[in-house]
């Protein structure tokens, strides 16, 4: 890469931090080009070079985390056939999101705020959501299929893992468990699995 490119790409990633902290701090509606700009330590030509608007600058963050979320899930099947232990590998997923804890929170809440009132946010992140719930209902179609797991409905308990993902995600953010975290979330999928596997 030479000095050029590496210094567009160093400014874009600024003003990726900056807007993530900004909206973080403020809200997307409160933050204007301006303050990310100063935060970022750039000018609006700079700003302007890499994104359209203040929108378009949103949307990547979002993409980016989403795409985190991807990542991990890809990782997450390097188990192979051993399901039970697949599932058991959210842990990671969790613990790894959980690393900046309170600028993640504030903006997850930004995502989610923005997505009750701007339908292509919306869109934005049910499209993910829905590929999951089929990513894990085929999980369990797949444990079913061994005979790991009970004979269940394989949508409900793709939301179930679903919901107990983001409910121990918003929780470990809000009010974290004093002992160990990572402790705290392998027993919780545990008592979550042992409904589904066959002993």
């Amino acid at each position: 890469m030479n000095k050029h490119k590496q210094r567009s790409e160093e400014t874009r990633n600024r003003l990726l931090a900056a807007a993530e902290s900004c909206f973080a701090q403020s809200g997307f509606e409160a933050t204007g080009v301006a303050r990310i700009c100063k935060t970022a330590g750039v000018s609006k030509g700079a700003f302007y070079h890499h994104f359209s608007s203040k929108d378009e600058i949103f949307f990547e963050l979002l993409r980016r985390w989403l795409d985190g979320l991807d990542h991990q899930l890809t990782r997450l099947r390097g188990h192979g056939d051993d399901i039970p232990q697949s599932l058991m590998s959210m842990m990671d997923i969790l613990t790894n999101v959980l690393q900046d804890a309170e600028k993640q929170m504030a903006i997850y809440l930004e995502f989610m705020n923005r997505a009750i009132r701007d339908p292509l946010v919306l869109k934005s992140l049910l499209e993910p959501f829905h590929r999951y719930r089929k990513y894990f209902a085929e999980m369990i179609h797949e444990g079913i299929a061994q005979g790991t797991f009970h004979d269940v409905d394989e949508e409900t308990a793709a939301w179930m893992i679903i919901s107990t993902g983001i409910g121990l995600l918003i929780q470990g953010l809000i009010d974290p468990p004093i002992e160990d975290w990572d402790a705290h979330i392998q027993h919780t999928l545990s008592i979550l699995l042992n409904g589904l596997i066959k002993r």
